[in-house]
């Protein structure tokens, strides 16, 4: 529900703030003082193309802000979750439409595309009247209209469970499909994994082989480094430095009497006795266990080389070797199952068919029978909102089959005969905008707000009306302000009388310059207002007491 409304530098409006509540608010004012643009400036919230024109002469741009109260389970809250633009239940939209035809748009705060404010204000606000921007001009909405009426819901789910069945086995078919004969792709594969799996493609093979062909690679200058190590510490050129090593702790020993810190030094040395006998006893070990085999080399460098030609082939590195024939033997056995798979395809294609078909049937159905009561009951309202003879068809064309439709097998068409006599023509069809705004207007109240948008707006629904028929017009605004909330731009006393709340629109010329101003009425102005639109300009005690009978006859 719409609950703020601020404008600022739009068109002949400086600034202005509106507050809404529930029910039924009535826009009044003398001719073109302005009343529209409220409808206007939720228009341009609502997504209409950026126009410099309503920029107010001397301002850079103007300034539209509007805030939605949504209940806990609200598709418009849904959709703010979805788009990650929630913000603690909030739902504030906002536009700047500059002078030199730009435009920005804002979700709670955020920079949004006018795509998304457009998608998001589709959920909040419906605008009917002698404008373009029409919600049921637009033939999905007309469908989705019809299926609030029907509440079919549980129908239409079922078909879109049951199209994307369909459409998900005949997207893997087209990609079976699209693979064509696979034998020769499965020759292939199965000759690079021979390859692959012809060599130990371990992680610590491969870490083994390395080590290994870089020791025989290197093999005599490490004989020669250890054979020179050990000559040096085991003392055969020379005493060797583990007979230096007890030499020094006996004389230290000797004089450790005079200095308690020399005992500090002799612990140390021991330990160095202990790690340099370990040192020694590694190293003759890794000295025997060298050996310049050349054959052991050469074998360890063929099968370096094997890896790396291997490894260029896939464009990897040999580490990763193993984990490329993973992935072929994994699609190795996605082909050799793809033709079973796809024989298996077809009959659960057909069964996904079938599903939808049955699915599609029954919301058909539903559908039929409540566009019946629709037109029928529209129908009746037409005639008695001043269009005697006019009638309202709802035409549900077939659609193609051949490809699921998540939307069941049928398109709606709203078709209206204005007059007796005349050829139903589709709904954007019709010609004259007052015409449209009561057809509108008497679908709404047949469907009593069926659908979830909360606010619907009407610009001048009662145009080319008056006496008993704007009466009818009024109580059915109301009717359907109990279900929803409306905003009705009224130049129509009895359609103004059945509001629950409102607004007076003037102009007035301020420093020059004409401005419009909104103003809420209490109960003494809204008299007085009704009685200027029955009596005119001059107001006179008749046009006041006519004005109370209008109000004290509402319920």
């Amino acid at each position: 529900m719409l609950r703020h409304l601020t404008i600022k530098d739009f068109a002949v409006v400086r600034a202005t703030d509106l507050e809404f509540g529930p029910g039924m608010t009535v826009i009044s004012g003398e001719t073109g003082a302005g009343k529209s643009l409220l409808v206007d400036a939720l228009g341009f919230l609502s997504g209409l193309r950026a126009d410099a024109g309503v920029v107010r002469h001397g301002a850079q741009r103007a300034e539209l802000s509007a805030e939605f109260e949504l209940p806990p389970k609200s598709p418009a809250l849904a959709w703010l979750v979805e788009h990650a633009l929630d913000e603690a239940g909030a739902c504030q939209l906002r536009r700047v439409l500059r002078a030199d035809g730009g435009s920005r748009s804002w979700i709670n705060g955020r920079s949004v595309t006018l795509s998304q404010l457009s998608e998001l204000a589709g959920l909040l606000v419906e605008i009917h009247g002698q404008h373009e921007h029409q919600a049921l001009l637009s033939r999905p909405r007309q469908l989705a209209l019809l299926d609030a009426f029907a509440n079919c819901q549980p129908q239409a789910e079922a078909v879109r469970r049951a199209a994307a069945a369909w459409s998900q086995r005949l997207d893997e078919r087209e990609r079976l499909t699209a693979q064509g004969d696979v034998s020769d792709r499965l020759n292939y594969l199965q000759h690079q994994l021979d390859e692959l799996r012809a060599e130990d493609l371990g992680p610590e093979s491969i870490e083994a082989l390395v080590a290994t062909h870089r020791r025989q690679a290197h093999a005599a200058t490490l004989i020669q480094a250890c054979d020179d190590s050990l000559g040096r510490l085991s003392g055969e050129d020379a005493p060797s430095a583990s007979q230096l090593l007890l030499q020094t702790r006996g004389e230290l020993a000797r004089a450790a009497s005079h200095e308690p810190r020399l005992g500090e030094v002799d612990a140390l040395l021991d330990s160095a006795q202990i790690q340099l006998e370990e040192a020694l006893g590694l190293l003759n070990q890794i000295r025997d266990d060298l050996d310049v085999d050349p054959d052991q080399f050469e074998q360890a460098e063929r099968r370096l080389t094997r890896l790396h030609d291997l490894a260029r082939k896939h464009r990897v590195t040999p580490e990763q070797l193993d984990e490329v024939a993973s992935r072929i033997e994994q699609e190795l056995e996605s082909l050799r199952g793809a033709g079973e798979r796809l024989a298996g395809l077809n009959a659960e294609i057909e069964a996904a068919r079938q599903a939808w078909k049955t699915a599609a049937a029954a919301l058909t159905k539903v559908r039929t029978k409540a566009a019946a009561a629709l037109a029928k009951q529209t129908s009746a309202l037409i005639g008695e909102l001043g269009m005697g003879g006019g009638k309202l068809d709802v035409l549900l064309e077939p659609v193609d089959t051949e490809r699921p439709d998540p939307q069941g097998a049928e398109r709606v068409e709203l078709l209206v005969a204005a007059n007796a006599g005349q050829p139903a023509r589709p709904l954007r069809k019709v010609a004259s905008g007052g015409e449209l705004s009561r057809i509108s207007l008497a679908i709404e109240v047949a469907a009593l707000g069926s659908d979830a948008v909360p606010t619907m707006v009407f610009d001048e629904v009662d145009s080319g009306i008056g006496g008993a028929v704007a009466d009818i017009v009024g109580k059915k605004l109301r009717d359907l302000g109990r279900q929803r909330q409306v905003l009705c731009v009224t130049h129509q006393p009895q359609v103004a009388a059945q509001g629950h709340a409102h607004y007076r629109v003037s102009k007035a010329p301020v420093e020059g310059m004409t401005q419009s101003s909104v103003e809420s009425l209490d109960a003494p102005a809204r008299r007085e207002e009704l009685a200027r639109m029955l009596g005119g300009v001059q107001v006179s005690a008749e046009a006041r007491a006519a004005a109370g009978k209008l109000l004290e006859a509402i319920d």
